[in-house]
């Protein structure tokens, strides 16, 4: 159950969650819509709904602001509607990108991805081209010095798929989107506390840029982040 160095780049992912929180009562707003318009208002027969409700308020959105996204979502409140549309592409290096968008204009958006794409040395690719070397799972990580067989215990008797430790000391878990809240719960009731905690696509291999290219990358996937329409970018890439 080894792996290799990652603390630096989870350290990384947070800050830049941080540094655009300015976007994040929109993102989060658009998501708990859509999740109650897929799958029903209520938040324990929806676990996407539930994982987006926490999320919000983690980040101390207002109750009102949740009700009426998820009034809306249900059909209860008019507003706008919104689609899910994923895309593919290429970084630096041909590292693997995946863009998942919530957009109500479909037209404009794969416009501002395939310009972003094309302005910082990516290409966007066809439907398909790299989501197989992702992951569709639960991840939870748990900074250096966190008690390993204290998580272990814990994350596999709730149902987790698989717990590992890496090289720098990080603990991560792993679970089936459907199991994560259940994992997550259970963890957080033995005071084990993630760092990071969400429904993600992990890669199943990484593609490791250095120097120039590694800054090209984040240069690729900052302004992909900043687009409007964009909820979530999932790359291969590790930055040195």
């Amino acid at each position: 159950m080894a792996g290799h160095s990652k603390w630096a780049n989870i350290k990384h992912k947070k800050a830049a969650t941080d540094a655009r929180r300015g976007k994040i009562f929109t993102r989060l707003i658009k998501e708990i819509t859509v999740s109650s318009r897929l799958g029903g208002s209520d938040s324990g027969l929806n676990p996407r709904l539930r994982l987006a409700i926490d999320k919000a308020y983690e980040q101390n959105m207002p109750k009102d602001n949740v009700e009426r996204a998820i009034k809306r979502g249900a059909g209860e409140l008019e507003g706008v509607n919104y689609e899910e549309v994923r895309y593919e592409g290429y970084g630096i290096a041909g590292a693997a990108l995946i863009v998942d968008c919530m957009t109500d204009n479909r037209v404009r958006t794969v416009a501002d991805v395939r310009h972003a794409f094309t302005k910082y040395g990516g290409s966007l690719g066809t439907d398909g081209s790299v989501a197989f070397l992702f992951k569709h799972c639960g991840q939870l990580i748990f900074a250096p010095g966190t008690n390993e067989d204290k998580v272990m215990e814990a994350a596999l008797e709730a149902g987790a798929d698989d717990v590992i430790t890496h090289e720098d000391g990080s603990v991560e878990v792993i679970t089936t989107p459907h199991d994560f809240i259940a994992v997550k719960e259970t963890l957080e009731k033995a005071k084990l506390k993630p760092e990071l905690a969400e429904v993600t696509m992990k890669p199943s291999n990484e593609t490791i840029l250095n120097g120039d290219d590694a800054v090209r990358m984040q240069k690729l996937l900052d302004a992909l982040e900043s687009l409007d329409d964009v909820q979530d970018v999932y790359t291969n890439a590790v930055l040195n």
